[in-house]
Formats: C-alpha cells, structure tokens, sequence
C-alpha cells in the first residue's frame, strides 16, 4: 500500500494505473461504514484509492475542526487490512497552499438542511471533492448515504460540470441498536451514547407511519419531533421531510421522500436520515 502525501506524487502514481480507478474520499478516524464502501470499490474497480483529508473548509468557526477525531496510524492499518492500493492523505498546505483563491459553489441543494445550518459547509465540500476528482483522476468514487444531501450536492455537480467520474451511494452502516456509524460518535459519553439512539427510533417511526398510509408530510415531522423532543438530552436542529433530488419540503407525500434530521446530542451534532417511498 502507497501512502502520498502530495498532488503531483498522486497524480504520478495515477498515470501509472491503466484500469479503473474507485476513489473512497474520507476524514479518516474509520470505521466499518467507510471499510464497506473500499470493500464496494474493490469489488467494482483494479485499483482503490482512498483519501484521508480533514477539511478546514467545510468547518464553520464554531465547529469542531480542531476536535475532530483523528487516528492516522489506526487508518493506515485498517486500510491495509482492506488492502488499499493507495492512501492519498495530504496535509492542508497541499491542498489549499498559499494564494489559494477559487471555489465551488453547488446552487439550490445547498440552501436547505446542512447547508442553512452549516453556511459555506457544501462550498467546502464540493471544493475538495473537485480537487480530489482532479488529483486522482477516478473513474467511481464512493459515498455513504448517511450524508445523504452531501451525495445528493456531489452528483449534481458531477452532472453540472460535465465530470467523468461515477458517484456510488452506499447504504448507512448502523451499530446493532440502530446508531448510523458516525467518527463523531466518539464525542457521546454513555448516558449520551443511549440517548443518540432516538435518531434512528425516529427514523423507524417515519418508516412505520408511511407503510400504515400516512402521506402527511406535516403529520410525520410532528410525530418524529413530539419523539426526539421527549428525550432530555436531545436538541433538534431540523426535521425534514423533502423530496429526495430537490430536497424541497413536501406537504404530501407521493413520491421517494427524504427524511432527514440534524439532533445534538449534549455537544455532538448527528446525522441521519431514510428514505420513504422507494417500495
């Protein structure tokens, strides 16, 4: 396994390869979801690439860059293990050196959810998977549903510009109790730690409502909020209930439906989300 620290090194390693090319774009710390989508690209492509980069810019002032977990020997062992053909893990200077001055900006997707919690989150976002679709060069790259609207943000700018690559969703990976794995969960205390389970019984009670006919849009986010706010230590940032390639906010719904939901958990913001309507 090649460890590569730079953009041109990456981009030589890469000239080099003459199959296929799946790149796995990650901040590192992994764990079982992140492994599922190297083992998809192993499967699907002769060469795995997989990037471990922690980006500032994707981070608000307030958030938790500097925290962030991080575990570089743990990561390179566990890729080893997945036998990865290359890690490309950059340090921030290679990736925005000085003079740094352009970005990516992905329209309508990126107003809502994340992107009104999080302003300049996805300009972030879609700034570094840019440049890591052009250092690598790959010819699929792979993403968790978990971070469903960042997968949703990614294909449009792939489709917008024209970009020769194939974006791959792969379903969330859970704990047994239904937790999506998240690096973040490392933050949760205990008592925290059974708390965050409210995400996904919210979720379940959405799935649960739709196959008993419910086609409020209105009525599900009521219910899934009465839900989340009964736990004590639960503060919701949003319930959504929208439509799965607008993410506009449904009143009926008829179609493929995403239900999404941002819930801090004492100090720790989590994710999750399903989608309704694909049966």
């Amino acid at each position: 396994m090649k460890v590569i620290e730079t953009a041109a090194g990456m981009k030589r390693a890469r000239r080099q390869e003459s199959g296929s090319v799946g790149l796995v774009p990650t901040m590192g710390y992994l764990h079982k979801g992140h492994l599922s989508l190297v083992s998809r690209a192993r499967q699907e492509n002769d060469r795995v690439v997989v990037s471990v980069f922690v980006n500032p810019t994707q981070f608000g002032p307030s958030e938790d860059f500097v925290r962030y977990p991080r575990d570089t020997e743990r990561d390179l062992a566990m890729l080893a293990r997945e036998e990865v053909d290359v890690v490309f893990m950059p340090p921030v200077e290679e990736v925005y050196p000085n003079g740094f001055n352009t970005s990516v900006e992905v329209g309508e997707v990126t107003e809502r959810l994340e992107g009104a919690c999080r302003p300049g989150h996805f300009r972030g976002v879609a700034t570094v998977v840019n440049k890591l679709f052009n250092i690598v060069q790959p010819n699929r790259a792979y993403f968790g549903q978990k971070d469903a609207q960042q997968a949703i943000v990614i294909k449009r700018m792939v489709t917008d510009l024209d970009m020769n690559v194939e974006v791959v969703v792969m379903p969330t990976m859970r704990e047994e109790d239904g937790l999506a794995m998240s690096s973040r969960n490392v933050y949760l205390n205990g008592e925290e730690r059974h708390a965050a389970l409210v995400l996904s019984r919210s979720l379940q009670q959405a799935s649960d409502l739709h196959k008993r006919g419910e086609r409020s849009a209105e009525g599900v986010r009521r219910a899934m909020t009465a839900l989340i706010e009964a736990e004590k230590l639960a503060e919701i940032d949003y319930v959504s209930v929208a439509d799965a390639s607008t993410l506009a906010e449904l009143d009926t719904i008829a179609g493929p439906a995403l239900v999404s939901i941002a819930v801090r958990i004492g100090k720790t913001r989590l994710i999750d989300n399903t989608i309704l309507g694909t049966d």
